[in-house]
């Protein structure tokens, strides 16, 4: 079998620059590309991601509860705003007399009138499994 020479005198052209620099001080880099030692970059960490195992969330044998419940729904509740925007007048420290509205429970100068309404929809069963 025969035998390479050692390429004491030889040059290569470098893949990165397109120079030619001497043999013995090209390397190969990760991609394949034969470059100078000056020009050598290493394999980033990056791409070599580590392995972070998951977290454990759930049961192996996990048998879920079964539950029946049965859920009224309804009884809604609706009350009317007792405020409401009153007119009253003010006077001015230079004695101007304006009006403006006011933000007061209607209950106190005249009686309100609350809505009030209740309704049943029926029963809702709800089961689980």
């Amino acid at each position: 079998m025969g035998r390479y020479s050692s390429g004491q005198f030889a040059l290569r052209i470098s893949d990165r620059d397109g120079q030619a620099y001497p043999y013995n001080e090209m390397v190969q880099e990760w991609t394949g590309a034969w470059v100078h030692v000056s020009e050598y970059e290493p394999k980033s960490p990056l791409l070599n991601p580590t392995n972070h195992p998951t977290d454990a969330q759930s049961l192996e044998h996990a048998k879920p509860q079964v539950v029946d419940s049965t859920v009224e729904v309804g009884l809604i509740g609706i009350a009317a705003n007792n405020f409401g925007a009153l007119n009253e007048t003010a006077t001015l420290s230079d004695g101007s007399v304006v009006t403006v509205k006011s933000m007061m429970p209607l209950g106190i100068q005249r009686p309100s009138k609350i809505t009030k309404m209740q309704s049943f929809i029926g029963n809702v069963t709800v089961s689980t499994s």
